[in-house]
């Protein structure tokens, strides 16, 4: 049977790409939004609401413009590298304008229940259930696309003694902004982007923030070498393959050479205790500033809460705490899904081919999209996701046996734990896996071909960042302007920060290497004395 009605979960940056690509190749969506608004998590309001992605005031973006624009809508020309959550939800509403996406949308639409049709094995229909101010529907469709996030259910560890803990204590999805600790003493738990980001912005206010981590994390900042933004310096398609044929040992070295260039981590007890792990860096221009000044202390993992003092592993003890902010990010939890072995089909763990589809399912008509962590940005990686699943929907790509899904699954699982550690997220290198959906529709750029045809695209498509224009060149869904945001991505980016025109600073010469040829017989004669 052919897909035609394609039901999307969630109008956040996931199901608009969902939405848009349902558009491009024929089919018709209908996207469920429990909210009034799109957005999904960069839809910044007051109070935190059930069910929903909830950010505090002063959240800027950790990709710069030119990686995490949708590949064939690139931000504005005299739009910041990084962005406040505000610039961003602008830039979201454009793109659904922009591409006629809001008359698909129904909002204040919560989605209840989703289920197989009784003829599923044959048709692959599902039966979905939604609530709209009391009032229950149910409507038949061929595909689902799940794009619901992973930042709404808080994943609360259990610390010995909190219910003890006489102070007030929450998890950071309630948290907005620090006034109201003003003066106070509090302990941030966890070392993520949400738990550093708070940290340094209560260390402005409050008396003293702890910051308390159970194995470190590598810092990076957002401005990186020569002050580009990290993710066009880093991204590359040949630092990529760079990564995967040098020796481990090797890669691990320089890895963390790298990582160590701005401040050596175990100085600011920061040092990961997996330090070769490729698990997701912190993003943070400020944490070693704060730290350096004193307003932020790093403490090892906490053992125990009294009444008011907080007990650490390494046996140090800190009194008088009057707030704890558990940032220990969150879980995935698809409640409306009447079976959820659909999509955790073994050991309660997420199982899904690609990180998209589940795998058991007798006809592929269901993607979950968005649930894939890498050190790329999000909104290109939906987009492709997006792309493939609709493919695979027309049955146009054909997919192999169950078992040969499984095997695929465990073998990326095996990578998974290899470089990045225990992590219960789809953790995956970005541009391989953004070449493997790319290939698999014949949207991968070429660069044999590249070189024999276009050789200066081809260089900058190697050796320059892996923006998102790089996966609408070819194929299905090629975009015509594609190759020109390549060729001008470096001058937005510089456009940004150039705001006073400066003169350039003078060429480093007698550069080092001179000065070292100079000095070496002068070393040489030294030595001999």
């Amino acid at each position: 049977t052919m897909v035609r009605r394609v039901a999307v979960v969630g109008a956040g940056v996931s199901g608009l790409a969902a939405t848009k690509c349902c558009l491009e190749e024929g089919l018709e969506p209908t996207c469920f939004e429990r909210s009034e608004d799109i957005g999904g998590l960069w839809r910044y309001v007051e109070q935190v609401e059930e069910g929903t992605a909830s950010i505090y005031r002063t959240v800027f973006t950790n990709s710069c413009k030119e990686m995490m624009c949708y590949p064939d809508f690139p931000f504005p020309d005299d739009h910041p590298n990084y962005m406040h959550n505000t610039r961003l939800q602008q830039y979201i509403r454009d793109y659904a304008q922009h591409f006629d996406l809001l008359r698909h949308i129904r909002f204040k639409t919560l989605v209840t229940k989703i289920k197989k049709c009784p003829d599923f094995c044959a048709r692959g229909q599902w039966e979905v259930v939604t609530e709209r101010d009391g009032k229950e529907e149910v409507a038949v469709f061929d595909a689902v696309m799940i794009c619901s996030g992973h930042h709404v259910y808080p994943n609360l560890t259990h610390f010995p003694g909190i219910e003890n803990f006489k102070g007030c204590y929450f998890h950071s999805r309630e948290y907005k902004e620090p006034e109201k600790f003003r003066g106070k003493k509090v302990l941030v738990v966890g070392l993520g982007n949400s738990g550093c980001d708070i940290a340094v912005e209560l260390s402005n206010v409050a008396a003293q923030v702890y910051l308390s981590s159970r194995s470190g994390s590598w810092v990076m900042s957002r401005v990186w070498e020569h002050g580009y933004p990290w993710d066009m310096v880093v991204i590359t398609r040949f630092r990529t393959w760079l990564d995967n044929i040098l020796p481990r040992a090797v890669s691990d070295w320089l890895y963390v050479r790298n990582m160590n260039q701005i401040f050596k981590h175990e100085n600011f007890g920061l040092m990961p205790v997996n330090r070769t792990s490729r698990k997701e860096p912190v993003l943070n221009d400020d944490l070693p500033g704060r730290i350096a000044c004193g307003v932020v202390v790093i403490k090892p993992d906490v053992k125990e809460f009294r009444e008011t003092s907080v007990l650490f592993q390494d046996g140090t003890a800190q009194d008088d705490v009057d707030v704890v902010i558990f940032a220990t990010g969150y879980t995935y939890s698809y409640p409306f899904i009447e079976d959820e072995s659909i999509i955790k089909s073994r050991d309660d763990e997420v199982t899904l081919y690609k990180g998209i589809l589940p795998p058991q399912l007798e006809k592929p008509t269901m993607a979950v999209i968005g649930l894939v962590q890498s050190l790329g940005a999000i909104i290109p990686t939906v987009d492709l996701q997006c792309r493939w699943a609709i493919k695979v929907f027309q049955g146009l790509r054909t997919l192999p046996s169950v078992s040969k899904m499984m095997e695929d699954i465990d073998e990326k699982m095996g990578k998974k734990l290899k470089w990045y550690g225990t992590s219960t997220t789809l953790q995956t290198n970005y541009i391989t896996y953004m070449d493997e959906l790319a290939s698999a529709i014949g949207a991968k750029p070429s660069v044999l071909k590249l070189l024999v045809t276009d050789p200066r695209l081809a260089l900058e498509v190697v050796f320059g960042p892996c923006s998102p224009y790089q996966f609408r060149l070819t194929g299905p869904g090629r975009w015509s302007g594609a190759r020109r945001a390549i060729f001008t991505q470096w001058d937005r980016t510089l456009r940004a920060t150039r705001t006073r025109e400066a003169p350039a600073a003078p060429s480093a010469f007698p550069s080092l290497a001179v000065l070292g040829v100079l000095f070496l017989p002068l070393l040489l004669l030294l030595a001999a004395l």
